[in-house]
């Protein structure tokens, strides 16, 4: 399961397929992705800790299947003073989990903590002269200049998402978690129940009011639980997932490994499904602050030594032509903004001589090149080998620092030298909505030193993104988002590798 399901049921109901609803039994047992470890949706950008957030709390807006928001918490929304004043209103009946009413202070306090951790947030933040609840059902931002993208804001599925808390849970330190899980959303969290690095257990929550308006796609219309009991039981090994899966010990595994669907497929009792089609892209984020990626003119020539379909056939198998799409560009296949403006250095045939000659003549000099790869992550590992290939077939003097994901994230965190324990690059892999626009993508800025891992330094990116927020319509933006990514393709803040769609 993906995106389109597993926020929709925030990890494995709302949306279930009807082979699952059926069931007579009332308790789902899911295999997640991965194992839970960060409980607070706020304080991480990690997918799994998301989809958990989606299971326990609730969100203003929701987005739809055109990735558009959609009332949620919200009634609805009255814009005046030329678009510079929003009043947002709250549904009626909406409680938290320990009984109490959900006001609209409560949600002030929560739209403040998120915007202290989301690109997005920040930036309606910045727009915002002042933020407010004159009665219990009201949020009320008073702008400095009209936000036509407030409740998209508020509304976005990619990480972190803007969920609501009590107030006295949202007034926690934004870089630290919540003491506990208590939302408004379709389930309770069963804190006593939990056992790290295993299991999770959820219970519907029997005052929750579902919508009764709108229909069910993504995250928005009405959130209608089919379940009393969820529990995510973590399996790590992909063999162990998929067994349980086929012996009936499990009913849903949110990730049908790829090099196992053969194998399910056989199976008269499982059902294998793409639910999203905006997929995962994969990407090399390279160091702007060391040599030799400190360089542009080295970083558009190996352009031409990235090979999207071989990356993307390594990872789904090359017989599965339906589950990728290349060439990938710098905004997720699919969605509104994607073109393929620029990106004729990523098509074409790979001609590594000419890649070699390129790179000489932009002043590489056989430099190290750290590519770390996070290596329990299987897709991760797949990609980082095949680009590995790339960059040696390029001449680059490659060397691999292969380790667990948290351990490459300390060392990712470094912005020195090779020779002081820095690094070159790094292999990782998005949801494809986090691609979806200016506002949220944050390999995509160029705000240098504040900015994601990497540091690119962008100033034309920046002012371009800036634009795109006051873009008056669609086509605007679209346009804006065609010359941002010409500049990408100048700048190279990273390399993308092709999208993949991810079965459940």
């Amino acid at each position: 399961m993906h995106r389109r399901t597993l926020m929709l049921a925030a990890g494995a109901t709302l949306a279930a397929p009807a082979a699952v609803r059926a069931q007579a039994a009332t308790t789902l047992r899911f295999t997640p992705q991965q194992d839970l470890v960060t409980l607070d949706p706020v304080t991480t950008t990690a997918y799994i800790s998301r989809n958990h957030g989606y299971m326990v709390f609730d969100t203003l807006y929701g987005m739809d299947g055109a990735y558009q928001a959609t009332p949620q918490m919200v009634e609805g929304h009255v814009v005046g003073d030329n678009g510079k004043l929003w009043t947002l209103t709250l549904r009626e009946g909406l409680l938290w989990h320990d009984g109490e009413r959900v006001l609209a202070r409560d949600c002030v306090a929560s739209i403040r903590r998120w915007a202290k951790r989301d690109p997005f947030g920040a930036t309606l933040m910045e727009a915002t002269d002042e933020l407010s609840a004159p009665d219990d059902r009201s949020i009320r931002f008073r702008l400095k200049r009209p936000f036509p993208l407030l409740p998209i804001a508020l509304g976005k599925a990619s990480v972190p998402v803007c969920a609501m808390m009590p107030e006295r849970l949202a007034e926690t330190d934004p870089f630290r978690q919540v003491p506990e899980m208590i939302g408004s959303g379709p389930f309770r969290f069963v804190a006593d129940e939990r056992v790290p690095g295993s299991r999770n257990v959820y219970r519907k929550f029997d005052r929750y009011v579902p919508r009764k308006d709108g229909a069910l796609a993504w995250t928005s219309g009405p959130k209608v639980v089919h379940f009393d009991r969820i529990e995510w039981t973590t399996m790590p090994d992909s063999a162990t997932a998929t067994n349980a899966l086929l012996a009936g010990e499990q009913d849903w595994m949110e990730y049908a490994y790829h090099n196992l669907l053969p194998l399910m497929r056989r199976s008269r009792n499982v059902q294998v499904r793409v639910l999203d089609n905006s997929g995962f892209v994969s990407m090399v984020r390279v160091n702007h602050l060391q040599a030799p990626f400190n360089n542009p003119a080295i970083r558009r020539a190996l352009l031409g030594a990235i090979d999207q379909t071989s990356i993307m056939q390594a990872i789904v198998g090359p017989a599965e032509t339906s589950l990728y799409n290349v060439p990938l560009g710098f905004f997720g296949t699919g969605t509104p903004m994607a073109s393929t403006v620029g990106l004729e250095p990523l098509t074409g045939p790979r001609d590594y001589a000419k890649v070699r000659a390129d790179l000489r003549a932009a002043g590489y000099r056989d430099e190290p090149v750290v590519l770390m790869i996070p290596s329990n992550s299987e897709i991760n590992a797949i990609a980082g080998a095949v680009v590995e290939d790339q960059f040696r077939r390029a001449g680059l003097n490659v060397e691999i620092y292969a380790v667990e994901f948290n351990a490459m994230l300390q060392r990712r965190n470094r912005r020195g030298p090779v020779a002081e324990g820095g690094w070159s690059a790094f292999v990782t892999n998005w949801v494809g909505t986090d691609w979806l626009n200016p506002a949220g993508h944050i390999a995509l800025r160029g705000n240098g030193e504040a900015g994601y891992a990497g540091w690119a330094t962008m100033p034309r990116i920046e002012e371009l993104r800036s634009t795109w927020f006051e873009a008056p319509d669609l086509a605007a933006q679209q346009a804006i988002c065609r010359d941002i990514q010409r500049e990408a393709m100048r700048e190279v803040p990273y390399y993308p590798l092709g999208q993949y769609l991810q079965p459940t």
